[in-house]
């Protein structure tokens, strides 16, 4: 499918020379280990177009890595940090208060899921949210141990890394790791056995949560249970409704704190607010970030008022926690995300970038071996072929090389990174999907071509 209104307009090879020698002098002077997933470098961005120091236009459907569901530079927010940049840029919230600090948390406290009480705090970092929240919970329990689950990406701070799966990539040559961290294994209904039908094995499923309850943690140790609604470097893999109802039977049952990781999956990026909303769950604490801010570098954790309030005061926050700049930011960010025809468009292109994928994927069976997530997050996961889903990393990095020199930038994710992600801007047009699909399917039949 074509289209007459292009954003993507290259006036140069990619990457140009201008990106080529930006990008040598980061290599000489930044840490290898802080490593980059294009050769391009960047002048600005709007909505969901990025113009690089050569002039060249892409459509950027890896949208900061789940940061820009608002999209590049959103006109409110953008307004919103210049007029308060003239007021304060900087008080510390253990020092005093101000009005945008509290608004942030009022606002996280009205639209996150649940009809009980609630409290926020804020931090700087989804990994910070999701290491304050285990806080939080170990507090309120008086207990230790946090179960995770297989394929989940928490941060890279001691304590998030040892949540964290992808040994070789986040966590090769950084031990020792934190105690009390208990992995459980994950749902991943496309890697079922093939005797197995979908509710059989989600039922399967479900029974081994229970007897992992018995074999590698008692969950009168377990301070919460912290799962991704939809696992984001894992592959963006959607949780079964049945195995997060169990999660919040047990929790229940056993006095677990049931935390929804929503860092990459949450404001907006499914269609829904938070994507737990989806199974219709109620988590006790949610953390936020990415999307929170547009950009800037904000994150939350909001849950139960009797909960949040168990750390002793002085015991949560940091020096740079609830900037004003970024408190701002995300005030517009969750007005214009929460907004029900923002929302209702998110949908719509979700549809419509799943069907256009889903057609590209009957093109090429034995190269993309399924196509999944929720709303406009999704994947596509790479494979040699779709009988023994074996994992194909290279075919997936040359897609991604592939849809950058024709001027769409994907990234990859995925347990093996065998999946071409896409996190597209919110408001990308429906001409600008077909755009970047039609884009894909050249990259697709090339690298298929040469396999």
């Amino acid at each position: 499918m074509s289209t007459n209104t292009r954003s993507i307009n290259l006036v140069t090879a990619i990457p140009g020379p201008r990106s080529t020698e930006l990008v040598a002098r980061r290599e000489q002077s930044m840490a290898r280990g802080a490593s980059k997933l294009t050769q391009i470098a960047v002048a600005a961005a709007r909505g969901a177009v990025v113009t690089d120091v050569d002039g060249n236009e892409f459509l950027d459907f890896a949208g900061g890595i789940g940061v820009l569901a608002a999209g590049h530079c959103p006109p409110t927010v953008v307004e919103a940090i210049k007029k308060q940049a003239d007021d304060l840029l900087h008080m510390c919230a253990i020092v005093a208060s101000y009005e945008p600090l509290i608004e942030v948390a009022e606002l996280l406290n009205e639209i996150t899921p649940g009809s009980f009480a609630k409290k926020t705090v804020l931090m700087n970092s989804g990994a910070e949210a999701v290491e304050t929240a285990i806080n939080v919970a170990r507090s309120a329990t008086g207990r230790q141990a946090v179960v995770v689950f297989e394929g989940a990406y928490h941060g890279r701070t001691n304590l998030t890394a040892s949540m964290t799966s992808k040994y070789a990539l986040f966590k090769k040559g950084y031990a020792p790791f934190a105690p009390e961290i208990y992995r459980f294994d994950f749902p991943n209904v496309y890697r079922r056995p093939d005797e197995m039908s979908d509710k059989g094995f989600i039922d399967w499923s479900v029974a081994r949560l229970h007897d992992q309850f018995i074999s590698r943690v008692d969950p009168g140790a377990v301070a919460a249970v912290v799962i991704e609604p939809v696992q984001g470097e894992g592959g963006f893999l959607p949780v079964p409704t049945a195995f997060l109802e169990a999660i919040r039977q047990l929790c229940d049952q056993h006095g677990m704190v049931m935390i929804a990781d929503e860092i990459q999956s949450g404001m907006g990026r499914t269609g829904k607010l938070f994507a737990i909303e989806h199974s219709g769950v109620i988590p006790d604490i949610i953390t936020t970030a990415k999307s929170l801010g547009s950009g800037m570098p904000i994150s939350a954790i909001t849950g139960r008022a009797e909960l949040m309030d168990a750390p002793h005061p002085g015991g949560l926050g940091g020096t740079y926690s609830g900037n004003p700049l970024a408190c701002v930011a995300a005030i517009e960010s969750i007005k214009l995300i929460s907004d029900p025809d923002f929302l209702d468009h998110a949908t719509a292109i979700g549809d419509h970038m799943r069907s256009r994928l889903e057609e590209i994927q009957t093109a090429h069976p034995d190269l993309i071996g399924d196509v999944r997530g929720l709303g406009p997050m999704l994947v596509a996961e790479i494979v040699m072929d779709p009988k023994s889903k074996t994992p194909d990393m290279e075919s997936t990095a040359a897609i991604c090389a592939a849809t950058l020199t024709r001027g769409l930038i994907t990234i990859r994710a995925g347990l093996y990174s065998n999946c071409v992600r896409f996190l597209p801007p919110l408001g990308v047009s429906h001409e600008q999907v077909d755009e970047a699909m039609d884009v894909l399917a050249e990259a697709v039949a090339e690298v298929a071509a040469a396999r």
